[in-house]
């Protein structure tokens, strides 16, 4: 019996993440799918139990709404209202703002600049240390971590503000910039010669984690990341709140750090096998031409422009199916599967490289007088690997969902 239900659409990356906390400190959960909302799985309808909790992880809002469709929106609507608790993480949190489900009224605030949006690293936040979610051993500040999130447009409804933005913190970046590395006044000299904003100060004293009540139920929304790895006031906080919802003593030991590399082969698959070392395969042609390096032993670091985010996903996603025991659900849908997936990935392993190589060829032309390297052709490269920004597609996506669903079997589900 699960306790949790995590909602796997969509999420990818940040779905391994949130599981994985919940596994480090033994709290039983399951993974649902969207037709499964659709067809009662929050209801009890598929195995008997309402959870008590419905955890939403990061990742892209608008896609997490579409796979609902609105059977699922009207199930977790009722879910909820009836009773429940939706704990939303960044585009977790954005799908239950108003511009999708509409759980809480406030909005999602539109960037006035995109580079608003390339944040990532720890901010110092001022909590609300009056409020029974906030855990009394925080006080009154806490170090938590953000990446690349979103921001709430704040309305006087009943909303209740738990963390605002203070400053950055050690490890913040602006885009590929990190803060820490700059001569003091470096920001301020590029905004007096150039032009350019990088300062993020317009975060300061805005909401970061909110909650509010939908009929009976509650939500907590969060921008910040409480499931990131080895993030001590973080993890406490959401340690302390799930043993709260949940009425058990909670395990509030602080996360490991997460080595997708080193993660161990439990399922000695071939064709994974392959996956996983096309993936590092490109992540060393990244490396050694000064496009991509790791930030953390399970986070990617990238120039501006390279997609990253989207290579961080495969690697963690097969590294972490390979680490797990199969099941015969896992093993049947592998062997409908893993011939359109072994293609998928051979064509993106020759893609990918060349795109990654004409980028660096395209920094190095760049100060060499007129080149004939025309910025469209990059880009219409990168979208038939990955889509449009905002808007994931290509074999990328091809790709994630196939590993999503594998992910999804692996729990022994049928």
């Amino acid at each position: 019996m699960s306790s949790i239900h995590i909602y796997w659409d969509e999420s990818h990356f940040w779905g391994l993440m949130a599981q994985r906390a919940l596994k480090h400190w033994g709290i039983p959960h399951r993974l649902v799918r969207a037709e499964e909302i659709a067809q009662g799985a929050l209801a009890g309808k598929l195995d008997g139990e309402i959870p008590r909790v419905l955890l939403v992880p990061g990742g892209r809002a608008r896609g997490k709404r579409d796979r609902l469709g609105p059977a699922g929106e009207q199930a977790l609507w009722h879910y909820v209202e009836s009773g429940g608790t939706y704990i939303g993480f960044c585009g977790g949190a954005g799908l239950a703002l108003r511009d999708n489900l509409g759980l809480c009224p406030w909005r999602r605030r539109p960037f006035s600049d995109r580079l608003q949006h390339f944040l990532s690293g720890h901010m110092h936040v001022d909590l609300n240390a009056d409020d029974p979610r906030v855990p009394s051993e925080l006080g009154s500040e806490a170090l938590i971590p953000v990446w690349w999130p979103g921001q709430f447009y704040e309305q006087d409804n009943g909303v209740k503000v738990l963390a605002s933005y203070r400053t950055p913190g050690p490890d913040f970046w602006v885009a590929d910039i990190c803060l820490k590395t700059l001569p003091k006044g470096t920001l301020t000299d590029w905004e007096n010669l150039y032009g350019i904003r990088l300062k993020p100060d317009f975060l300061n004293d805005t909401p970061s984690l909110i909650r509010g009540n939908c009929g009976k139920g509650e939500y907590i929304l969060s921008y910040a990341h409480l499931e990131t790895p080895a993030s001590p006031q973080a993890n406490l906080w959401l340690a302390s709140l799930l043993g709260e919802l949940l009425e058990i003593t909670p395990n509030t030991t602080t996360l490991p750090a997460w080595d997708v590399a080193g993660r161990p082969v439990v399922w000695d698959n071939s064709v994974l096998s392959q996956a996983r070392s096309s993936l590092e395969s490109i992540i060393e042609t990244g490396l050694q031409h000064f496009l991509l390096f790791w930030r953390t032993p399970w986070l990617l670091g990238w120039r501006r422009g390279i997609p990253g985010a989207g290579i961080n996903s495969l690697y963690s996603m097969i590294c972490e199916a390979q680490a797990a025991p199969p099941t015969p659900q896992a093993e049947q849908f592998w062997q409908q599967e893993s011939a359109k997936f072994e293609k998928a990935v051979k064509l993106l392993h020759e893609g990918l490289t060349g795109y990654l190589l004409a980028e660096r060829l395209a920094m190095t032309v760049y100060h060499s007088g007129p080149s004939s390297l025309d910025p469209d052709v990059l880009a219409n490269q990168r979208a038939a690997l990955f889509g449009k920004p905002a808007h994931p597609g290509g074999i990328y996506a091809a790709i994630a969902n196939t590993l999503e669903t594998l992910h999804w079997h692996l729990q022994g589900l049928p």
